[in-house]
Order: structure tokens, then C-alpha cells, then sequence
């Protein structure tokens, strides 16, 4: 250190030359662009992606909704809420008294799935879910509701009470149809 600093008092361009030398190590990783690793362990000088794009479908497999990668926490736990019910039978004001039931009606099960993602706090009538949430279709989760009937659409697939050919009670459906009669006013939870 000692030569080297006597060195560099000797001759002001080394000095300078180490100064500049620093400032560069310093800078260079600042100004780099940022590398993204690839699949196969290749870098890129491109920034990743977000994934962005369409809504996911959910897909039935077996009766068993399964949601999409791309669906938030929220809907994917709506799903499995719906999941846990969905060879229950129907039961008039089933799911209204108590979460956990014997067989639910149809505000009961959409009521039991939008507790699965914390979405409610206590089971609702069909007439109360027509005056939930935020008015119009959502982009994941849409309630369809009147006094008389309630059912949703959730990830591409409708839940409901009506329209079953395989038992009755809560089912998923390709269709999005209603199969009761309407009209009904669509409702969805705000962001969803």
C-alpha cells in the first residue's frame, strides 16, 4: 500500500487512472441490463415477462372443477370450496343455518363457495345476493341472482342448482346458461 501510494504521488495520471479504474467497477453493474435466466440456463438481456392475457377457463374433470394456473388465490379457494360440496344433494335452505350441511340449496352453495375464498362471512338468500358485491360481470367470479334463484359462474364454469342431469344439488356445468328461469342481475366481488 505504502509503494503504492508513493507511487501514485509520483505520477498524477497513474492516481488518476485508479480513480477511474473504481468508478468503472462500480458503474458497470449499474448500467448492465438485466439478464433473465432462461429455460436450459441460457441468459437473456430481455426482462422477463409478466404473465398477462385472457381469463383462464377452469376445466371439469370427473364432475371436479379445476382451476386455471393463472386464477388468483382467491378464486382457486372458491373452487375448492365448491369442490368439497359438489355431490351434495339438494336441500332446501341447505347451507344457510350452517356452513358445513347435509345438502345445500342454491344460494347455499354459492354462498358456502364464496366463503372458500373469504369472500363472504355468512351465508346469504338468493334475493341478497341479487344487492352483493359489486354490480355487473366480474372477470373471474359472476353471481347471477333474483328472489327466487342464485347461481354463479366461476372461471369459465357455472355453479348451480338447476339444469342437473346427475343428481340433484350443487354441480358444475360447461354450459354457462341459466336453466332456471330469470331475469337475474349479475353481481361480482370487487377485483374479481
Amino acid at each position: 500500500m505504502t509503494m503504492a501510494h508513493g507511487a501514485a504521488r509520483k505520477t498524477p495520471a497513474l492516481c488518476i487512472s485508479l480513480v477511474i479504474l473504481a468508478l468503472l467497477a462500480v458503474a458497470a453493474p449499474l448500467a448492465a441490463p438485466a439478464k433473465a435466466e432462461t429455460p436450459g440456463g441460457v441468459a437473456s438481456t430481455t426482462p422477463e415477462a409478466t404473465p398477462t392475457g385472457p381469463t383462464g377457463k377452469a376445466m371439469l374433470v370427473n364432475g371436479r372443477a379445476i382451476p386455471p394456473a393463472n386464477a388468483p388465490a382467491a378464486v382457486k379457494q372458491v373452487i375448492a370450496a365448491a369442490n368439497k360440496i359438489r355431490s351434495k344433494p339438494y336441500v332446501y335452505g341447505g347451507g344457510h343455518a350452517r356452513w358445513w350441511d347435509a345438502g345445500y340449496d342454491c344460494s347455499g352453495a354459492v354462498s358456502f363457495a364464496l366463503h372458500g375464498g373469504n369472500l363472504i362471512t355468512s351465508p346469504m338468500p338468493s334475493g341478497s345476493l341479487a344487492g352483493w358485491g359489486s354490480p355487473g360481470k366480474g372477470r373471474w367470479i359472476t353471481v347471477y341472482a333474483n328472489g327466487g334463484h342464485a347461481y354463479a359462474v366461476i372461471a369459465g364454469l357455472r355453479w348451480d342448482t338447476a339444469g342437473v342431469t346427475n343428481g340433484t344439488g350443487p354441480r358444475w356445468h360447461k354450459s354457462l346458461k341459466a336453466q332456471a328461469s330469470g331475469p337475474f342481475t349479475a353481481r361480482h366481488p370487487e377485483g374479481f
